[in-house]
């Protein structure tokens, strides 16, 4: 996981190298391979005026001053050096192919893994602030930026590197007079690098950002698609996404159109370097200043030197694009999380499940506070029920328990231990939620009511089912428990969500059960099937129950009636309805024994 540092590096590419640190022995091998097979590329060339050489002077020439006098000698001498030299380039071309595009793979992969990881650390205010759909072309297309610059990228511009060395360095050896014809476009090549460069870069992130908002548009819509057709707004959301991409089209046109105009202006500055060596060199060779194949070596090193770095601007282009995509990721990976774990083991098994809050205070975004001076006491072993109006704070306290979000004052205990003090993972284990917003992965029934307890057995898993009232539904599935419930459980009836939602529930057995509008989905007679086997599974374990309806939890050892963030009244259901307050009032409500007031809900 990366670490947060307030020394964090602003450059994209210094992020990138600095969560890279741990890949140096693989990038240093591909860097070293890279290197050798430009060094053996840029051989021919020399061969070739060796080539020369011999065919002009024959017993006179280079190879001849090892001794070598007989001329076929010498051509085959070049031959076997040629196979030699394209050996070696072959092998070094194969080595850096893999290491390279292993190592794209392998930074691609784990920048996933972390960035993931690192998004299901972040407090749930963070993702209310932020689409899915931005997240999703973060982690996914913004990461395969990255890697396609990897892939390619790296050795290009080590390549070109090598290369402007090594050619640099034959030239002032052989010609030191003409070296500077060659080396003279090199400067303004550079220059103008660096500021197409500059250029582009916010022209890409532009680009970046609107990929963003046109992956959010279409997770939304697909996410919403039935409201869409129940609406007929499918002509409506054709046409709020024609102008999503229209924005990217756009926005991508003005980086194309600028980075393809690199290439050609490049070619234009090449073209002077290698006239000057064509013209002067040829000259200098016709007055017997200049050997014919050293010549010929000029005239190809030329070549070989200067047309690769028509090849920057595609890589330049990668490039900006990985450099945009590498600022976003890293964002991410350098978000703060809000909520840390606590460093106290709390072994399941050990939990009795009394839970303590006191002088509780809680606000969304430094908002109004939703919970204000709450204390609670919740008895080890009790079911205690929680009623109140819409937005009353109740299902924001079940968020705290789970510490979701972080309380702003008071304190909230489990078994006399501050949950910030508790291993996260072991608090969220000892508490088993079923929201009314019920979530199921897309998969088998099976697959979902054994989520989060994979070691679970078939047998266990219907005995879950039958508790849930769950098993007689499931059964008349077209492949019982194997049946796919599709994504988010769109198969099934809401009702049938969430009687495996609390089959799920019921397979981890916590010793802390919270049912958050557990049987809202339902009709009355499932309700009152699930309320009989809420009875054995709330037995000997610290059960909160949250309901509008009240005929759900009027058996609670306690009922709480929460209004605007505080506890207004307490007691049994007999007591509640004898102090003729605000639940009797509910309940005389929901029996229909009068009218609903319009400022309960």
């Amino acid at each position: 996981m990366a670490t947060i540092s307030s020394k964090t590096p602003k450059s994209p590419l210094m992020r990138l190298s600095r969560y890279g640190r741990k890949y140096r022995t693989l990038i240093w091998q591909a860097v070293i391979c890279s290197v050798f097979n430009k060094i053996f590329d840029l051989a021919p060339p020399a061969l070739i005026g060796a080539a020369v050489d011999v065919v002009v002077k024959q017993e006179d020439s280079l190879i001849a001053s090892f001794g070598i006098r007989d001329t076929f000698q010498q051509l085959l001498v070049l031959c076997i050096l040629s196979a030699i030299i394209w050996s070696f380039e072959s092998l070094f071309e194969y080595a850096y192919e893999r290491l390279w595009r292993n190592l794209a793979q392998t930074i691609q992969h784990n920048l996933r893994l972390d960035a993931y990881s690192h998004v299901q650390d972040l407090e749930l205010a963070y993702f209310e602030d932020r689409s899915t759909g931005t997240l999703l072309a973060i982690l996914n297309d913004d990461i395969n930026q990255l890697e396609r610059f990897l892939d390619v990228g790296g050795n290009e511009i080590l390549q070109v590197l090598t290369t402007v060395i090594i050619i640099s360095g034959a030239f002032f050896v052989l010609t030191p007079g003409v070296a500077w014809m060659a080396m003279l476009p090199i400067p303004f090549i550079l220059w103008g690098s660096i500021a197409f460069q500059k250029k582009l870069a916010p022209r890409y992130a532009k680009v970046r950002e609107s990929v963003s908002l046109l992956s959010s548009r279409l997770a939304n819509n697909l996410s919403g698609i039935t409201t869409i057709k129940s609406f007929t707004t499918e002509a409506y959301e054709i046409e709020r996404l024609r102008q999503e991409s229209e924005t990217y089209r756009q926005s991508n046109r003005e980086a194309i159109a600028f980075s393809a105009a690199f290439i050609p202006l490049i070619r234009m500055i090449i073209l002077a370097g290698f006239s000057a060596i064509l013209l002067y060199g040829g000259m200098e060779t016709v007055n017997g200043n200049l050997a014919v194949g050293t010549y010929s070596v000029l005239v190809f090193l030329t070549q070989r030197l200067l047309w690769p770095l028509t090849r920057l601007g595609q890589t330049l282009d990668l490039y900006q694009r990985a450099m945009a995509s590498t600022n976003r990721v890293m964002d991410l990976l350098d978000t703060p999380i809000a909520i840390h774990s606590g460093s106290l083991a709390l072994p399941t098994s050990n939990i009795q499940g009394t839970i303590k809050l006191d002088n509780v205070t809680f606000a969304y975004n430094h908002r109004q506070p939703v919970i204000e001076n709450l204390s609670l006491d919740i008895p080890a072993g009790q079911t205690i029920a929680i009623v109140g109006s819409t937005g009353s704070g109740k299902s924001t306290l079940v968020k705290l328990l789970l510490r979701f979000y972080e309380i702003a004052e008071g304190s909230i205990t489990l078994d006399g231990i501050n949950i910030q003090e508790i291993n996260l993972t072991d608090l969220r284990k000892s508490m088993g939620l079923v929201s009314q917003d019920v979530f199921l992965f897309h998969g088998t029934v099976k697959d979902n009511i054994a989520y989060g307890t994979n070691y679970a057995t078939e047998a266990e898993i219907i005995t879950a089912a039958k508790i849930a009232e769950a098993d007689q539904f499931i059964s008349k599935l077209p492949h019982g428990y194997d049946t796919i419930v599709g994504e988010r459980g769109q198969k099934l009836s809401g009702g049938q969500r969430q009687r495996i939602a609390i089959a799920r529930a019921v397979l981890k057995n916590p010793p802390i059960l919270i049912l958050d509008e557990a049987t809202s989905a339902v009709d009355n007679e499932t309700e009152a099937a699930i309320a009989h086997s809420l009875e054995k599974i709330t037995q000997n374990r610290t059960t909160i129950a949250i309901a509008h309806r009240l005929s759900t939890i009027r058996h609670a050892d306690c009922i709480y009636v929460l209004e605007y963030g505080k506890i207004v009244e307490q007691g049994t259901h007999e007591a509640l309805l004898e102090q003729e307050g605000v639940y009797a009032n509910l309940w005389a409500v929901q029996t229909g024994m009068q009218q609903q007031n319009p400022n309960i809900y």
